[in-house]
């Protein structure tokens, strides 16, 4: 439970459409075959201005109301998870291609440890590829 730092409203996010829609979508990929999912620490660092009434008070100047503040939220650990994972998967020789859908330049030293196992590493951006660095599609096999 989180208060809106204009209005005090109190918010929970477990009861929001949006946790609803990722919680249904990570349930259905962690039953999906030869896929994993790995989920993080979760942190909440209050609110900030949202994106959208950034650019909307940009335009026109105006004192910030209780609708223009979204939560701020974090997922830490996923990066060091998914690191690990890639290099037993490596050491194990259990593999040898593996399919890492990221944009997390985090990864590029299990990428390289994958790739000096053998194992070639496949990226997939989601479409999102403009901002994604150059390091981590330069140390990747294919970027998909």
């Amino acid at each position: 439970m989180i208060r809106n730092p204009v209005s005090g409203a109190s918010l929970n996010l477990g009861n929001t459409p949006v946790y609803a829609n990722h919680k249904s979508l990570i349930d259905k990929l962690e039953l999906t075959p030869n896929f994993a999912v790995r989920l993080g620490v979760t942190m909440i660092h209050g609110w900030r201005l949202g994106s959208q009434a950034t650019r909307r008070l940009a335009q026109n100047p105006r004192p910030p109301t209780h609708q223009d503040f979204v939560p701020h939220i974090e997922q830490k650990g996923v990066d060091l998870r998914i690191g690990l994972d890639i290099a037993r998967l490596a050491l194990r020789e259990n593999v040898r291609i593996i399919v890492v859908v990221t944009g997390d330049s985090d990864l590029v030293p299990a990428f390289k440890f994958a790739r000096r196992e053998g194992v070639r590493v496949y990226l997939d951006t989601l479409g999102r590829s403009s901002g994604v660095r150059r390091e981590l599609k330069a140390h990747a096999d294919i970027v998909l």
